[in-house]
């Protein structure tokens, strides 16, 4: 069924730049209905490099589970790491690249899109990075 698709919502953020980050991510099927949802402390690090492992994490999640839909769709409100993953722009940090290539290899198989979002459509999931990060 070519209509069967999840709505990934990830985000990521850092107190200080680099300073304490998290990523987290939440699972939405064709109802609307979450899946799952899941925030990550990865300590010291940038905006960046949590707005890309949000994505990686969420990637490792999908693949651990079956009957996943052919098609997916991701939502960010970081312009930058949609316009990198989407191959707008090109990745310099050698360190993105490198979880931009793992990216790249889980989402081999699937129908893959990627979303800028503004920053008040992607509530829950800045929501779950900050719960996340106040927990540490």
């Amino acid at each position: 069924m070519t209509d069967n698709f999840w709505r990934i919502f990830t985000d990521g953020g850092s107190r200080g730049n680099p300073g304490p980050s998290a990523c987290s991510f939440i699972i939405y099927d064709l109802r609307n209905k979450i899946i799952h949802q899941q925030g990550f402390y990865i300590g010291i690090g940038t905006n960046n490099n949590a707005e890309y492992l949000g994505v990686l994490h969420a990637y490792k999640h999908l693949l651990s589970q079956e009957n996943i839909p052919p098609k997916l769709q991701f939502f960010l409100d970081s312009e930058l790491v949609v316009k990198q993953l989407s191959g707008i722009y090109k990745i310099k940090d050698p360190n993105l690249q490198s979880i931009a290539f793992k990216i790249k290899n889980f989402q081999e198989g699937y129908s893959v899109s990627y979303h800028h979002i503004p920053r008040s459509k992607n509530s829950a999931a800045d929501l779950l990075v900050n719960q996340t990060l106040d927990g540490q």
